[in-house]
């Protein structure tokens, strides 16, 4: 079933997010593409995730397109101005690409060429009003198109904003369904309590919620992550867990089912899964989540 449909279906979606090589060869995450085949709905390409540079998420997409894997698109704000961005979308619509999800996309001077500049000819808005222009019809300039896209668009959602932003971030979801997106995916989830918190401010706004769940990777990680990324927060008993458990892998890979379980259990429409270069344990995951 496409991805579309089993969101529309209301039926628990799966994606798996595979961050293209830093190089041309493919062959390790075509490998763990397919130990998850079937198992996984679609696969979400990073474009350039952290401003970290990798193969494009639209070269991502067509090498497994090639391999009749469901991928989505994402296309992001920093790198291009709105003449590549609008090239780019129809071009993966021409390659039978299916599904976007639009993104700001991380400051560009934590990456590794902070010296690059960055484009935001578009914000998120205006890359979502492209979207829904091109769909019907027309580009940016208003001129008519040989043929139209039509995409499962998808963007984000920040579970973290505090206060005052927390309302605008609200304000904004409500402008994104209003310009056809049709799912949202959270920052990383780590403490269910809270996420069930923040889902009741959600109760009027109907949209397919889809939550991340970070494959952590040691409690090093862990910390780091609750101690610097703004908005998340990773509850102190699983960073002891990592501390102490002899096999840490194999812990980080138990939170992460446990993580899925729960948010399972809450009826959200779906997970992705982001294990951040270890693609590999994702079948792992998906065992231990029992999906």
């Amino acid at each position: 079933m496409p991805l579309q449909d089993r969101i529309r279906s209301g039926r628990f979606v799966i994606l798996g997010e595979f961050e293209p090589p830093k190089g041309t060869d493919f062959s390790p995450l075509l490998k763990s593409a397919t130990a998850v085949r079937g198992r996984v709905n679609a696969i979400v390409i990073p474009e350039m995730a952290n401003a970290v540079l990798k193969a494009s998420s639209l070269g991502g997409c067509a090498f497994f397109r090639q391999e009749g894997i469901e991928t989505v698109l994402q296309v992001c704000c920093r790198d291009r101005n709105r003449l590549a961005l609008q090239s780019d979308i129809l071009a993966a619509a021409a390659l039978g690409v299916k599904n976007v999800m639009a993104v700001q996309g991380e400051d560009i001077r934590f990456g590794d060429h902070p010296q690059a500049r960055a484009v935001n000819d578009l914000d998120l808005m205006g890359l979502l009003e492209t979207l829904q222009k091109l769909q019907g019809g027309k580009d940016l300039a208003g001129i008519e198109l040989r043929g139209s896209p039509s995409f499962c668009v998808g963007s984000t959602l920040d579970t973290g904003a505090p206060g005052g932003l927390l309302t605008i971030e609200l304000e904004n979801l409500r402008r994104k369904i209003d310009l056809g997106v049709e799912y949202v995916v959270t920052n990383p989830i780590f403490d269910i309590r809270l996420f069930e918190q923040f889902i009741k401010r959600l109760q009027a706004i109907k949209i397919a919620v889809i939550p991340t769940v970070l494959l952590l990777k040691s409690a090093g990680m862990a910390r780091y992550i609750d101690r610097n990324i703004k908005g998340i927060s990773i509850p102190f008993e699983m960073i002891r867990d990592i501390q102490k458990a002899p096999d840490k892998v194999r812990e980080c890979v138990k939170i992460a089912a446990g993580i899925i379980k729960g948010i399972r259990d809450m009826g959200m429409a779906g997970v992705l899964i982001s294990t951040v270069g270890w693609e590999d344990k994702l079948s792992q995951i998906l065992d231990e989540a029992k999906l």
